[in-house]
């Protein structure tokens, strides 16, 4: 058995018109697919399958969460994900894709949803992730200021008139 053979839905062998799949991810799965951005996380996906006349329309609802580094700190957090998506898929010569359509080969007659799910997933983290106020590493957000710009200072190059010394020295090239 592959690491990802739950993931497979055998459209070909459908009898009903609708069929309704639970599927769990986990840190097992994360690690499998090897992703660049989600390395841990656990979510239950619930997946719709519904026969069309020459489509299968494969809808996902996925709940949990996922680790994510913070953006802040450098730790690590959990991502509370809430998110759906939708596959439009057809059965027919060879792999390929026809607009937003999926095309797998009649002869195996199955689609392996694990990658689209982890594609969904990755989808619904915000772009910025950072702890709530008062959680980042306490260390680290020492260091962070340590290191941040005064704005009423512009980051201590600023004299007592206001001006920044670095300016005036291109201002002085300019007049010469």
């Amino acid at each position: 058995m592959g690491k990802f053979d739950k993931f497979k839905i055998d459209l070909r062998g459908m009898t009903a018109s609708t069929a309704t799949l639970e599927m769990d991810i986990d840190n097992t799965y994360f690690a499998n697919i090897d992703g660049p951005e989600i390395q841990k996380g656990k979510a239950q996906v619930l997946t719709t399958v519904v026969k069309k006349s020459e489509t299968f329309e494969i809808s996902f609802d996925i709940k949990g969460s996922v680790v994510v580094i913070c953006d802040r700190c450098l730790d690590e957090m959990d991502q509370p994900i809430e998110t759906t998506g939708t596959l439009s898929v057809k059965l027919g010569k060879d792999f390929g894709e026809q607009g937003d359509t999926i095309i797998i080969p009649e002869k195996d007659g199955y689609i392996n949803v694990a990658w689209y799910i982890y594609e969904f997933v990755v989808l619904a983290i915000p772009i910025k992730h950072v702890h709530a106020p008062g959680k980042c590493n306490k260390s680290m957000s020492d260091i962070l200021q340590k290191h941040s710009v005064d704005e009423e200072n512009e980051g201590g190059f600023a004299e007592d008139n206001g001006t920044d010394p670095r300016w005036d020295a291109l201002k002085e090239i300019m007049d010469n």
